[in-house]
């Protein structure tokens, strides 16, 4: 996984859902805004303490999850 580095999972943080960085911001609410319509340069213009390759990184551990192959992340 590329962008491994980038996504974590800690149980003291959003309950342990896999999030940005370590940050407050779990995958699946970036996904939720890019399912919204939001483009990349929507998102990080309203939220400047993403990159973009934590949008990349959120994309590519969803892909991994639906393709069944196993996910190693960061604690």
């Amino acid at each position: 996984m590329k962008y491994a580095n980038r996504i974590t999972i800690n149980p003291n943080i959003c309950h342990g859902k896999p999030c940005i960085r370590g940050m407050r911001w779990p995958v699946e609410v970036v996904l939720d805004l890019l399912l919204s319509e939001m483009t990349t340069e929507e998102i990080l213009e309203d939220h400047p303490e993403l990159e973009r390759e934590d949008i990349l990184a959120s994309l590519e551990y969803a892909k991994l999850l639906v393709s069944g192959k196993s996910v190693n992340v960061a604690a």
